[in-house]
Formats: C-alpha cells, sequence, structure tokens
C-alpha cells in the first residue's frame, strides 16, 4: 500500500525529460518506472494512478497559451457609455437645466460617451504605454532638448479642440449652464484621457486668468488659441510656479528674475523644477523684476506674472533647457520636466508685483479641475466594480449576490455621490459669476468651497479608488488590467495644486478676509436646502442629523473665537472636513427632496448624514486643539521635545 502519495505534477529533481530530448510520454514512462520502485500498489490504485498520468501528459501536451488560460480565467468587467450609465449624473442635469438646453446638451453628451467608448479608451491605454521620452542631443552631438510624446497623446489633443473641452466654458453657449456641460465633459473625458485632462486644467486656467484681465490686445491671440475647436489651431498651457524649494510657498520660494528690456519684453531667469505639460504651447510664470540696480523685492509683493511661449515660430525651445524628465509615480503619459529659463521672452500681464493675485483665478480653475478627477477616478473604479460583481463567482455565487461585498461598493457610492453633487454645486456657481448673475452670496460661497471641495474630494478619491481595487482580488493589482493606473494617477490629488493642510489653511483665510460673512452665507444655504426635505418624511433622520452638527459647528466657532489663532491652525483640517460633510450632506439631501427622487437618492442622504458631519467639535471638545495637545503631538513624533539646532 502506499504510505503516502506525491502529487503526480511534481517530477523528480533528476528526471526531466523535456531537457533530454525524449518525448513527453516516453519522459514519463521512464520517471514513473523509477520514480515507483520499490512501490507495490493495487489494480484499482495503479488504474486511478494511470487515469492522472493520462491527465497530466494532456496538460504537458497541450499548447502552453491554451493551458494558461484554462488554469486562470476571469472575464473582463466591461461598461458601455458612460453618460448613460451614469443615473445620478442624468437625474442632477434633468433636475437644473433649462428643457431646451437639457434636450441639446444630453444629445451631446451621450454622443460623446460613445466617442470615449470606441475612440478616446484606446487611446487612453496607448498614452500610458508609451510615456514621453527626453531626447537631449541629436545623433551629432547638437543639443536639442526634445521632449517626444506619442501620437496617441496628441491626437488627444485635437479631440479636445474638437470637442470643445476649453471652449464650451468660454463660448457660453448656454450662459450661466455652459461651464456645468463644460464640467460634466471633462467629468466624462478624464479618466480615459490618457492624463490629457491635466494639461486642459492648466489651458483653462490660463484663459481664465487673460479674460480676468480684460483680454488684453497682446493676450487676444493667445486667447483665441486657448479656446479654439480648430485642433490646428489649439493650442495648451502650462503653469510653471514650483521652484528648487518647492512647495506652495511661491512666495518665499520664487526665484526667477525678470529683466526688462528696451523693448518693453522681458527675459526671464531662474529654474524652474517642476513644470507639468512641459510640451504645451505658452504658459504663465511668476518672476521677481529686477530694478536698474539688479535689485529684486523678496515676498508675495515682489511677484509679477508673465506669459510665455514656449517654442519660436521655427520650434525652437525659446531660450529653455530641459535639464531632465521627473520619474513621477502616476500620470506618467504627461511630460513633466525640470527647466531652466536662460533668458526666455516673456510678456508682464500683472500689475507689477500683482502676479499672486493675478495667478490666484488660475489656481481656482486648477482646483476645480482637481475636483473633477477626484469624482471621475471615483465613479470609474465603482462602475468597473460594479460591472465585475455580476460576472465573477466566489464560493459558489456571483459577488453581487455577497451582502458584505455589496455593502462595501454601496459605501463607496454614497461618497461618490457627494463628492459628485458638490463638484456640480462648484460648477454652477462659477457659471453665475462668469456671467454676471451671481450674488456676493453665491461668490462667497464659491470662494469657499472651492479649497474646501478640492482638498475633501482628493481625499475620498485616494481612499475609495484603493478600497476598489480590493474588489478585484489580485487582478486589481495587475498592471494589463489597468486599474493601478487609475489608484496612481489619483493620488497625486491631494498633493497637486495644494495639500490637504495648505487648502485648510486657505479656508481660514476665506473666513477672515470675509469677516465671518462667507461662514453666515454657509449655514443660510445649508439651512434652505435642508428645508426642502421638511415634507418628505423618509428624510427626517437625516435632517435631524444635519441640524444637529450645525448646531455643534456653531458652538464651535464660538469656542473656539475665544482661543488663540495657534487653536483654529490646529483646527483647520478637521473644520474643512467638516464644512464639506455638512454641505455635500445638504446637496445629498436637497437632490432627495425632488418629487421624483428616488429610493436610492434617498438612502444616500440617510447614509452620508449617519456619519460624523462635524468632526472639528468632537476634536474639540476631546481638547484635541489645546497648547499642551500640539506639545505632545511633536512628542509623539519624535519621542521627546525637538532639540534646538547648534548650527
Amino acid at each position: 500500500m502506499f504510505a503516502r502519495r506525491l502529487p503526480l505534477w511534481r517530477s523528480s529533481a533528476t528526471c526531466k525529460p523535456w531537457q533530454m530530448g525524449l518525448s513527453l510520454r516516453h519522459g514519463w514512462e521512464r520517471c514513473q518506472a523509477w520514480s515507483c520502485r520499490g512501490v507495490n500498489t493495487t489494480a484499482e490504485q495503479g488504474q486511478q494512478v494511470n487515469m492522472q498520468q493520462n491527465q497530466v501528459l494532456e496538460d504537458l501536451e497541450m499548447p502552453v497559451v491554451r493551458r494558461e488560460t484554462e488554469n486562470l480565467f476571469q472575464e473582463r468587467p466591461e461598461t458601455g457609455n458612460q453618460y448613460l450609465e451614469d443615473a445620478l449624473l442624468r437625474s442632477y442635469l434633468k433636475a437644473h437645466l433649462p428643457p431646451k438646453v437639457l434636450e441639446e446638451v444630453s444629445q451631446d453628451l451621450e454622443r460623446f460617451g460613445n466617442r470615449l467608448l470606441t475612440e478616446v479608451k484606446p487611446l487612453g491605454w496607448e498614452c500610458e504605454l508609451n510615456p514621453p521620452v527626453f531626447r537631449q542631443y541629436d545623433a551629432w552631438g547638437q543639443r536639442v532638448d526634445h521632449i517626444i510624446t506619442c501620437s496617441a497623446w496628441k491626437r488627444m489633443k485635437e479631440i479636445s479642440a474638437e470637442e470643445g473641452l476649453i471652449a464650451e466654458a468660454y463660448e457660453r453657449r448656454y450662459s450661466n449652464w455652459s461651464r456645468v456641460h463644460q464640467a460634466v465633459k471633462l467629468y466624462l473625458f478624464s479618466t480615459t484621457s490618457g492624463g490629457f485632462n491635466c494639461p486642459l486644467a492648466m489651458t483653462d486656467g490660463a484663459a481664465k486668468v487673460i479674460e480676468s484681465l480684460g483680454t488684453p490686445a497682446s493676450l487676444k491671440n493667445a486667447f483665441d488659441h486657448l479656446t479654439s475647436r480648430d485642433p490646428k489651431k489649439f493650442w495648451t498651457s502650462g503653469q510653471w510656479m514650483t521652484e528648487r524649494r518647492g512647495g506652495s510657498d511661491v512666495a518665499n520660494g520664487t526665484e526667477t528674475v525678470a529683466r526688462k528690456q528696451p523693448d518693453g519684453t522681458y527675459r526671464l531667469y531662474g529654474f524652474k523644477w517642476f513644470t507639468s505639460a512641459a510640451d504645451s504651447d505658452v504658459t504663465l510664470t511668476l518672476a521677481r523684476i529686477a530694478d536698474a540696480e539688479g535689485h529684486v523685492k523678496q515676498g508675495s509683493s515682489g511677484l509679477s506674472l508673465f506669459f510665455l511661449k514656449v517654442r519660436d515660430e521655427d520650434k525652437k525651445l525659446n531660450n529653455i533647457r530641459v535639464q531632465r524628465l521627473k520619474d513621477k509615480l502616476g500620470t506618467r503619459q504627461m511630460a513633466t520636466a525640470e527647466l531652466w529659463l536662460d533668458g526666455a521672452e516673456a510678456e508682464l500681464i500683472s500689475a507689477e508685483g500683482r502676479g499672486v493675485a493675478s495667478i490666484s483665478n488660475m489656481l481656482n480653475i486648477t482646483r476645480i479641475h482637481n475636483v473633477i478627477g477626484a469624482v471621475a477616478s471615483m465613479r470609474r473604479m465603482i462602475s468597473l466594480s460594479r460591472e465585475y460583481a455580476l460576472k465573477r463567482v466566489v464560493f459558489g455565487k456571483l459577488l453581487k449576490d455577497h451582502p458584505l461585498h455589496m455593502q462595501t461598493i454601496a459605501r463607496m457610492e454614497v461618497q461618490t455621490r457627494g463628492a459628485f453633487l458638490l463638484l456640480m454645486e462648484i460648477a454652477r456657481l462659477l457659471g453665475l459669476a462668469e456671467t454676471n448673475m451671481a450674488s456676493e452670496q453665491d461668490q462667497l460661497l464659491l470662494r469657499l468651497l472651492v479649497p474646501v471641495a478640492k482638498l475633501y474630494t482628493g481625499k475620498q478619491a485616494s481612499a475609495t479608488v484603493i478600497e476598489a481595487m480590493e474588489c478585484f482580488g489580485g487582478q486589481g493589482y495587475m498592471e494589463d488590467t489597468g486599474l493601478p493606473v487609475i489608484v496612481r494617477d489619483t493620488l497625486v490629488l491631494s498633493i497637486w495644486e495644494g495639500t490637504t493642510n495648505i487648502l485648510s489653511l486657505d479656508v481660514l483665510r476665506s473666513l477672515t478676509k470675509s469677516r465671518g460673512q462667507v461662514i453666515a452665507v454657509f449655514f443660510s444655504t445649508v439651512q434652505k436646502k435642508i428645508e426642502l426635505a421638511l415634507s418628505t418624511a423618509e428624510l427626517e433622520p437625516a435632517v435631524k442629523q444635519m441640524r444637529a452638527a450645525i448646531s455643534r459647528l456653531t458652538q464651535f466657532i464660538q469656542g473656539a473665537g475665544s482661543k488663540d489663532a495657534v487653536t483654529m491652525e490646529l483646527a483647520a483640517r478637521d473644520f474643512s472636513y467638516s464644512l464639506a460633510r455638512i454641505y455635500a450632506g445638504a446637496l445629498l439631501i436637497e437632490h432627495a427632496s425632488r418629487p421624483d427622487a428616488s429610493a436610492e437618492d434617498i438612502s444616500a442622504a440617510r447614509r452620508w448624514c449617519n456619519q460624523e458631519l462635524c468632526p472639528v467639535a468632537t476634536e474639540f471638545k476631546n481638547r484635541s486643539y489645546e497648547a499642551e495637545e500640539s506639545l505632545m503631538d511633536s512628542s509623539l513624533v519624535y519621542g521627546s521635545p525637538p532639540s534646538t539646532s547648534r548650527l
């Protein structure tokens, strides 16, 4: 009898017939004879062994590709037209857009959704597989500093023009609803764009800056190119702010110097450490103007804003040297570079010393684009997870039939709904502001919500896409599924255009600058939205929780007002989260209060409001923002209070 039966697929290390030039079957017979010496088997056992031998032989003789396919086969999740499959998007547009606008916009979005599926999505993957390459010298040793991008990237630029992804916002065909139309198209485009959504963000920002300056005659041509629908005329713009010291502190980190020329133009000299979309046609950048003695003014009041073309009429770089391309975690489809400005010709477009104020319009727009990218990545990963759950069988049933799995996706769905409505609210307010239809309250609210939404959705997106990655098990970790690309590209969204802490402090500045007016507008707007639900019994719990959160937030503001400035700085992050959760809750309740609201709309509002809506009040009660707690923060990080430097 067998004392122990070894797995038949494990042959002796010394018996490898395929290495000895023997046929598989002859080799197996030699191996079998050798391995069974001295072992007695019954006839029945021998028959079983022979059957297993034959099966193994069939597997070994099977073509390798076929064997691998049969060993592991999972059906790919396939999504269709993104617009038609996004019920929340369609219900939002139906609730807000005028009927005629809704009809035209819906037709455009359905058509665009089909184009994304058939044309844009394959191009996006090609961009991922063929990232930009830097060629510093030609074959004869001449320095060329050529950034080479793939044909798919160039085609993305053409499609962006054809679809009016920038033009739509500035043509204003639909008056104040044009920004909503543009935001939705960018939202649909984002995750299939192969990273081209990033240069579009900066292009939109540059156009906004030029428009806010009254579109000076010298910039009219540039504005026309930036907002063109003609692929042959369309330009993209960069945004060159970060220098060697890096970070958001441009007031103290900008070293680039501008020297005025006799003809009124300027020459820029300096080093730009992080320039996204380095292959763009034009850019906006900050620099310090040198006086006759070569001195410059420090601080933010010494910064001015400049416009420059990256290349001249002969396509040669404008006295710009490329040092290297950045090796990034994500957004690898886009060329990001370190650049030396060695006398780059530029035009001063802001008042001298008003560069930061002038470029703020660009930052506002790029932060909104950041929100678009965040919500788009959340929606894309949930859509794929949902489709996969309809096909993947685990433990004898489809994933969709496992309650815990459905609960996990449903929780992500609730977060995505809140983020989406925040995005639409910002786009709506921006559209009002750009068509002179915004009230003072609308403008204050927009100023507050942009940093709030940017910081909150950036964190939401990172958490959601990583959670959604788990829905695919090991396949979620495989590069060729495309899922890791979405995850990597999403992680930048909490960093680009200001980290969470930087933007939290910006939220505090908006409160201080408005002398408290903005928070009053926030409270009144939230109250109006939740009052819409008073006749909807199913929303009573959500309304009750919202009112409790508003009361707690009010108490925090009153209590923190008597503390020093450090208290509010320590609370800034939790305070911003509280604003985001409360306002998103109000938007979800408003959407669920519609006469034709679905059961899912009502459930999403209730579930959102079940979370901690006002974390800042909880932490304030726990004395987390006291001075002694701040000292303990340092002790926890370093093990003891930081010692004084002995330099």
